[in-house]
């Protein structure tokens, strides 16, 4: 989305791993960013992915949510070529393993190249954007508000659920 400003871009290696990230960009969108969203791959698009990880500060980018399955190398593309803050998701492939695979290579980076790596799939993609608001809300007091809330109605449906329980 060209010409878009957002401080999260949510990018994905394929096209198919956007029906787990939805629900990172329908988290980030609870909290009202509205996040850039694009397909990139490190290894199909290599030119392009290492260009948008040079251009996102100055694009006014403060966080990048990186997913992807297989070789899942795209989190570690965008670490190398940026020094914004990088939250991986690991993802299983349509045609491939559990995602054990994604998620050691994208957790298992060198030092000096770090990349905040979340859990396998869906989990791991609302627990990214959560953490990227985490990462805002340290400068940001609407974000900081808005997280003090959304804990709270979390603390409250489970304490519904229980009480539903046990009628």
């Amino acid at each position: 989305m060209a010409g878009k400003n957002s401080p999260v871009a949510v990018l994905m290696g394929s096209d198919s791993d956007l029906p787990v990230m939805q629900s990172c960009v329908d988290q980030l969108k609870y909290f009202g960013i509205d996040p850039i969203v694009r397909v990139l791959s490190a290894h199909r698009t290599p030119t392009q992915a290492v260009e948008f990880a040079q251009k996102a500060k100055a694009d006014g980018i403060q966080v990048i949510i990186a997913a992807a399955g297989m070789a899942a190398h795209l989190a570690g593309a965008m670490a190398a070529h940026t020094t914004l803050p990088i939250i991986g998701v690991p993802l299983q492939a349509a045609e491939g393993p559990s995602g054990l695979d994604a998620l050691l290579s994208t957790v298992q980076m060198p030092p000096g190249m770090p990349v905040g790596t979340m859990a396998i799939g869906k989990a791991g993609a609302k627990n990214a954007a959560v953490f990227a608001v985490q990462i805002l809300a340290l400068a940001d007091k609407s974000l900081a508000d808005k997280l003090v809330k959304f804990r709270a109605e979390q603390t409250q449906k489970v304490l519904q659920k229980d009480a539903e329980l046990n009628k």
